[in-house]
C-alpha cells in the first residue's frame, strides 16, 4: 500500500489546518467514525469540529488534567460551549503516560517510573505522537471511543495540531494492545 504522509518542516500551530484536513480525508477513505483531539483551550478541537462538519465522525476533545491548568491554561468556557454545541464531547482526566502518581514518586524519590520510559520512547518520534497515543488511551478508558475499531488521533507540539495518526486504541489496562496503524502528519 502506498500512502501520503505530510512531514512538516517545524512543529507548531501553523500546521493545524493541514493536519485536520489530512485527518478528515483519511477518515473518509477508511470509514473511520471516531476522532480524538488533544486540546488545551478547546480551540483545536473546535477547529476540528468545523473541518469535520457534515460527517458522522464523533469527536472527543481531551484537555490537560486540571492539575496543570494553573501552569499552562484551562479550557476556555466559551470555546468549549461552541464546540459542545457542534457535538464535541470533552474529557479532562489523569494523563495515562504522564503517570501523575508515578511522577510524584519520581519528584520525591528521584527515580524514573516505567510509564515515563514509554512516554519518552514515543517522544523519540515527536511530542505529538506521544500525546496522540496518550489521549486515545484516555478517551478509551473513559468509554468515549471503541477499542474494537481504528480511530484517528490528533495532537500537537505546545499548541495547535501538527500530528495525526490512525490507531487501534486500547484501554490503559491493556496498553500494549494499542496499534499505531498509520502516520498521517507529523513534524520532521
Amino acid at each position: 500500500m502506498e500512502r501520503k504522509v505530510i512531514w512538516f518542516k517545524r512543529p507548531g500551530p501553523e500546521n493545524t489546518e493541514a493536519t485536520l484536513r489530512a485527518a478528515r480525508e483519511r477518515a473518509e477513505e477508511l470509514g473511520i467514525r471516531h476522532l480524538v483531539v488533544a486540546t488545551s483551550t478547546g480551540r483545536t478541537v473546535l477547529r476540528a469540529a468545523e473541518v469535520f462538519r457534515g460527517t458522522d465522525v464523533s469527536i472527543v476533545g481531551v484537555t490537560l488534567h486540571a492539575g496543570l491548568w494553573k501552569k499552562y491554561c484551562p479550557p476556555d468556557p466559551e470555546v468549549v460551549r461552541k464546540a459542545e454545541g457542534m457535538g464535541v464531547r470533552f474529557l479532562t482526566a489523569t494523563h495515562v503516560l504522564m503517570g501523575n502518581v508515578e511522577a510524584a514518586l519520581r519528584d520525591r524519590f528521584h527515580g524514573i517510573p516505567p510509564v515515563e520510559l514509554i512516554a519518552h520512547t514515543l517522544y523519540l518520534f515527536s511530542q505529538g505522537i506521544k500525546v496522540a497515543v496518550e489521549v486515545a488511551v484516555m478517551a478509551a478508558d473513559a468509554g468515549l471511543i471503541p477499542v474494537e475499531e481504528d480511530i484517528i488521533s490528533v495532537a500537537g507540539t505546545d499548541s495547535g495540531a501538527d500530528t495525526a495518526i490512525v490507531l487501534k486504541p486500547a484501554y490503559s489496562t491493556g496498553f500494549f494492545n494499542l496499534k499505531v496503524r498509520e502516520v498521517l502528519a507529523m513534524p520532521r
